[in-house]
C-alpha cells in the first residue's frame, strides 16, 4: 500500500465534518512511532469544531513548531483524488492555506490543528495533524504575529526595595552590629556608616507617614493623598479600595499603606532607576507591545498588587482585568516555575524570558530563560550604576532588545523561510528547531540601545 510519509501507514478512512456538514472521506496516515497509542481521533470520525484565526504574517507551522515542537500526530488526505474544485472539503483545504488558518478539533486538554499543505498531487486537500495545549496556539499566533514576546518580572530587590517597620529595624541593627567590629578598615566603617544614614533618615519618613500621615522633605510638609489600589478578597477576587499614599518629589520612592485602616501595615517603597524607561520600550508604539509582562513574586498578593500598581499606575502593561492573572505570588518554600506562571493567562517558555535577583529560586527547566540581575539596594547605590555608566535596568533593556531581535531574526529567517518551502510529502523531521529565548540570553552580545532602537558603542550586556 501507498504511504504518504516515510514509515507512515494508513489506519482507515473516516468521514470529516465541520459542525455537523458533511465535507468528505479522508484517509488517516499515522506518524511514525504513533502505531499502538490511543486514537487520533474519538468515535472514528474527524469533527472540526471551529476554525482558527486567519494569520498575517506567520505560516500555523511555525507556529505550532515554536508551542509544540514536531508534534505532528498523522497526515490527512482526501480518499478522492477527483474531487471537484467546488466540493466543501476543497473549498476548507484552499480557504485555510490561503488565509493561514487551521480547522481545530477539540480532544480535551488539548486540540488537534489541521494545517493545510500544498502536495504534488494537485488538486488533492491535504492536511497535516498538530495536537498542542488547548487554547495556546490563539494566544502565541497573536503574539508572534505582533513580533511580540513574553517577560516575567520578580517584584522585591529585582525592580522594588520596599521596607515596612520591621525591616528598617532589622537593617538597622544589623549594620549597628557590624560597626562593634573593631577589625573593620576605615573605608568599610564610612560605607556603612553612609548606609546607616540613609536607612535611619528613610524609617523616621515611615514612622511620619504611620503616626502623622505628613513627612517633612527639605522644609516643606507632604500629606497623604488618596490613590486607589486593589485588595485581594479572601474568599476569592478583587475589591477596589483608597489607600493614603506619599510620593517623593524628586525621588523613585513612595510611602504607601497596603491596608489602609491598619497604619502599621505601611511600606517604604523605592523603585529601581531605570524602570520607566524599561516599562516605554516594553509597550512600544502604535498599541502594539514588544513584550507581554507577568509578575511572579514570593511576596503576600496584597503587597504584590500594590507594588505592582506603583510601577504600572495606569496599567500600560498589565490592564485591571489580566491582573489576576497575570500577577502570580508563589510560597516562599516552593520553587517559582514558568508552568505555574501560564496556568490561567497562556503563554510558552520558549518565547518568554525572565528578570530576577536570585537565580536558585526558579525550577531548573526555566533557569536558562532567566536574566540575573544583581540585588537592588538604594542605601548602598542610590544610581543603581553597575557597567559603562549604566544602571542595570538599562542592561536589561538591552538584553530585552537583543533578545527579541535574534528571535524573530530566527523565526522570520529560518523557520518561516524553510517551512514556507514544505509539502504535505515532506517528513515533520525537516523542520527546522523553533528559536527559544534562552538561546539568546546565554550569548554574549556586544551592543547596548538608543531609546530608538539604533545601535550605538560597543559592550558587553552580561556584566549585569
Amino acid at each position: 500500500m501507498a504511504t504518504s510519509f516515510a514509515g507512515s501507514s494508513v489506519v482507515r478512512s473516516m468521514p470529516m465534518f465541520e459542525g455537523d456538514v458533511f465535507l468528505g472521506d479522508i484517509d488517516v496516515f499515522l506518524s511514525p512511532g504513533m502505531e499502538g497509542h490511543r486514537p487520533v481521533f474519538s468515535s472514528n470520525q474527524i469533527r472540526i469544531s471551529r476554525r482558527s484565526p486567519a494569520s498575517s504574517r506567520c505560516h500555523p507551522l511555525a507556529v505550532l513548531q515554536v508551542i509544540s515542537a514536531f508534534s505532528m500526530r498523522c497526515k490527512l488526505r482526501s480518499k478522492k483524488l477527483d474531487l471537484h474544485p467546488r466540493s466543501l472539503l476543497v473549498k476548507l483545504h484552499t480557504f485555510c492555506l490561503e488565509q493561514r488558518m487551521t480547522a481545530v478539533v477539540d480532544a480535551g486538554v488539548e486540540e488537534l490543528h489541521l494545517v493545510a499543505m500544498p502536495s504534488k498531487l494537485k488538486g488533492v486537500p491535504c492536511f497535516w495533524c498538530w495536537s498542542a495545549q488547548t487554547g495556546l496556539y490563539t494566544e502565541c499566533l497573536g503574539m508572534l504575529n505582533q513580533r511580540c514576546l513574553a517577560i516575567v518580572c520578580d517584584l522585591d530587590e529585582t525592580v522594588v526595595l520596599s521596607n515596612n517597620e520591621d525591616t528598617f529595624r532589622s537593617h538597622i541593627g544589623k549594620i549597628e552590629s557590624d560597626l562593634e567590629n573593631c577589625e573593620l578598615d576605615a573605608a568599610t566603617e564610612l560605607t556603612l556608616i553612609d548606609e546607616l544614614n540613609k536607612i535611619r533618615k528613610d524609617n523616621k519618613f515611615l514612622m511620619d507617614f504611620t503616626e502623622k500621615g505628613t513627612i517633612t522633605v527639605n522644609h516643606e510638609i507632604l500629606t497623604n493623598q488618596n490613590e486607589e489600589g486593589i485588595l485581594h478578597k479572601p474568599g476569592g477576587g478583587q475589591q477596589l479600595i483608597v489607600r493614603p499614599v506619599i510620593r517623593f518629589p524628586g525621588r523613585n520612592a513612595v510611602l504607601t499603606r497596603i491596608r489602609p485602616t491598619v497604619p502599621k501595615d505601611s511600606f517604604f517603597v523605592n523603585i529601581r532607576p531605570g524602570w520607566d524607561d524599561l516599562k516605554s520600550y516594553l509597550i512600544a508604539t502604535n498599541g502594539r507591545r514588544r513584550y507581554k509582562v507577568y509578575v511572579c513574586t514570593m511576596a503576600g498578593r496584597d503587597y504584590a498588587l500594590e507594588a505592582w500598581r506603583l510601577l504600572d499606575p495606569k496599567g500600560s502593561l498589565i490592564s485591571l482585568e489580566e491582573i489576576s492573572r497575570r500577577l502570580i505570588c508563589v510560597r516562599p518554600d516552593s520553587k517559582k516555575s514558568l508552568e505555574h506562571v501560564f496556568q490561567e493567562s497562556l503563554c510558552h517558555p520558549n518565547m518568554t524570558m525572565v528578570i530576577d535577583d536570585r537565580m536558585d529560586v526558579w525550577d531548573e527547566k526555566d533557569k536558562r530563560r532567566v536574566h540575573n540581575l544583581p540585588a537592588y539596594n538604594p542605601s548602598v547605590a542610590p544610581e543603581d550604576k553597575v557597567a559603562h555608566g549604566l544602571s542595570v535596568l538599562q542592561i536589561v533593556r538591552t538584553v530585552t532588545w537583543n533578545v527579541r531581535r535574534g528571535f524573530f531574526s530566527d523565526f522570520d529567517g529560518v523557520l518561516l523561510k524553510i517551512i514556507d518551502g514544505l509539502m504535505y510529502e515532506n517528513d515533520v523531521l525537516d523542520l527546522p528547531y523553533a528559536p527559544d529565548v534562552g538561546d539568546y540570553l546565554q550569548r554574549k552580545s556586544n551592543k547596548i540601545v538608543r531609546h530608538d532602537d539604533s545601535p550605538m558603542s560597543p559592550m558587553d550586556t552580561s556584566a549585569a
